[in-house]
């Protein structure tokens, strides 16, 4: 009875307030529109493509070895990658969390966290070909070697390992902190050495936290686009079949019932990943430590490794200090010295440069404010409102996580390209830079409502109650007492969103059109016409441009977040 009662009064208090209403019923068309129809096409697509209902194209497309086997590859590099990088990360998060160490390596494992947010996400794929490829500098120059091939399935495990495990080594890092250190102390004073202590007690305690790990990365890897472009030679991905499928076949139905296939893989994945193991997690955890934690100071195991991670660190940064010296050599793989600037003149001067950085900074300057405000919106709506529609928002909105760029690009070619449903309505944003902008939005939608979630749950609502209580709507309350409260999430959401963004190319890859030059994929185009120098001097001048917004958000949050230390005078 009282249920029914509050379910009433929530009701009312929402159709009292026409401001609120009409923002939920916008954001669902625009989840409805930008989301769920580019996937329901792919769906239609796959099983009417050829005229009738049914599964002809499935059997066409697993009819071809070229499909079947890029499967076979992608699941085997996904899982690969997904085993390496999460020990990897564990081991980076178990040495920051239990070993004492000292402030140079401290200094080298943050500098490797944030490396892969401000730089794009093939970088490394261009630093092991200039490095160790045929005309590479350690391979050729120091070493000698000549028939050596860095390309294939190696080459990919190798970049994509480097380039996630840092996004493990973040997420375990947390987990560790949060386990209580008596439990451990406990089974020590019991006599069990260290590495019992941590096979019977820390592994267990953690060891869903690893396996969502696990399945982020792999998702991560079998949704990449661009490293296995750039380094996969003749070992096709599904990401890369299906772009091969629709620009060299021209074949948008079977494009569309391959990316379907890859959709489902990765769908199933998050599935296991959001609903199980996360909750999982929780559960096992004992939340935050009671005490600080008794850091390991004995030599024969602190030095091997920190000692390890050191050098794994260092040459991750070694790789990525390796682009913008190779954008200074004169001719790369023949002459190295000495250093000009000259590749960097060319890109301004002819290969359009200007254009291109203008074109990629300006639409991601666009998307970047409306992804945060629209993530802050749907947190807000998810933590403080009570509505029917509430979990459907939620659980689009975080759909895109799990759908990779290659699909998502797919859906759009085949959803708007002949307007919705084939009637020609919404067909005028088809090859324009709007579309760019909303792609860049979904993308990055749910980074910003997961953080905004967060942040949102830590807020007493007490206090926007007495906003509502003194006459305030919701739209004034949202933006004169929630928003200033979660601002430091707002303009964390607001810098990722740009700098994902202007580093995007899987989704954005198949819609750009010659009208807008994007610089991801000039420097995918010069990587694979074997223009390193150029690809790397675009690269550099990109990377500047992320490392300076993160750089200016972390001085902004600083001296005006919410979290900024009161100085006392």
């Amino acid at each position: 009875m009282a249920r029914g009662q509050g379910a009433a009064l929530d009701r009312k208090k929402l159709l009292a307030d026409p401001i609120l209403v009409t923002t939920i019923v916008l954001l669902i068309t625009f989840l409805t529109l930008f989301i769920l129809y580019p996937l329901a096409i792919l769906l239609v697509d796959s099983f009417v493509g050829d005229g009738s209902f049914g599964l002809s194209i499935f059997k066409r497309i697993f009819a071809m070895k070229s499909f079947t086997r890029a499967i076979t590859n992608t699941l085997k590099v996904g899982f690969v990658v997904g085993i390496l990088s999460s020990l990897i990360g564990l081991l980076f998060a178990y040495v920051e969390v239990y070993v004492r160490m000292n402030k140079f390596v401290g200094g080298l494992f943050k500098v490797v966290s944030m490396l892969p947010v401000v730089s794009p996400p093939f970088v490394l794929s261009l630093s092991m070909i200039m490095l160790f490829g045929k005309a590479g500098l350690i391979t050729r120059f120091l070493l000698h070697i000549y028939d050596n091939s860095v390309y294939g399935y190696w080459g990919i495990v190798i970049v994509q390992t480097l380039t996630f495990f840092p996004v493990c080594y973040m997420m375990l890092k947390g987990l560790l902190k949060n386990i209580d250190p008596s439990l451990e102390e406990a089974a020590r004073d019991m006599g069990a050495g260290r590495w019992k202590v941590f096979a019977d007690v820390t592994l267990p305690l953690m060891l869903p936290g690893l396996g969502n790990a696990f399945l982020v990365t792999f998702i991560e890897s079998i949704a990449d686009f661009a490293n296995p472009m750039i380094i996969g030679g003749s070992y096709d991905t599904l990401a890369t079949t299906i772009y091969l499928q629709i620009t060299g076949a021209y074949d948008k139905a079977g494009a569309a019932a391959m990316a379907v296939v890859l959709l489902c893989i990765t769908l199933l994945m998050f599935a296991v990943q959001k609903y199980y193991l996360e909750a999982k997690t929780a559960a096992t955890l004992t939340g935050k430590a009671s005490r600080g934690r008794m850091l390991i100071e004995d030599r024969s195991v602190k030095v091997p490794l920190t000692v390890f991670c050191a050098l794994v660190a260092i040459f991750v940064i070694m790789m990525y200090i390796c682009v913008p010296i190779g954008a200074l050599f004169p001719t790369w793989g023949y002459k190295f010295f000495p250093l000009t600037g000259k590749w960097f003149k060319l890109v301004f001067t002819r290969y359009h440069g200007f254009k291109a950085f203008k074109d990629s900074f300006v639409l991601s300057l666009i998307a970047a404010p409306v992804t945060a405000l629209l993530s802050m919106i749907i947190s807000y709506l998810v933590v403080k409102r009570k509505f029917k529609a509430k979990g459907f928002i939620e659980a689009v909105s975080m759909l895109a996580m799990a759908v990779p760029g290659t699909v998502l690009g797919v859906g759009y070619i085949r959803g708007y390209s002949g307007g919705l449903f084939h009637t020609g309505v919404l067909q005028s944003i088809y090859g324009t830079g709007l579309i760019l902008i909303i792609v860049f939005v979904v993308r990055s939608l749910p980074t910003g409502t997961r953080s905004g979630i967060s942040a949102l749950r830590q807020i007493d609502k007490s206090i926007e109650e007495s906003a509502y209580d003194m006459g305030a709507d919701s739209f004034k309350v949202f933006m004169t007492v929630t928003l200033p409260l979660i601002k430091d999430s707002f303009l964390s959401g607001l810098v990722t969103a740009f700098v994902r963004s202007i580093t995007a190319i899987s989704a954005i890859i198949l819609l750009v059109t010659p009208s807008f030059l994007l610089i991801t994929v000039q420097i995918n185009e010069f990587a694979e016409k074997g223009s390193y120098s150029l690809a790397c001097a675009f690269a550099t001048i990109l990377i500047i441009i992320t490392y300076g917004a993160v750089l200016l958000m972390n001085l902004f949050i600083k001296y005006f977040g919410t979290s900024r230390k009161i100085k006392e005078d």
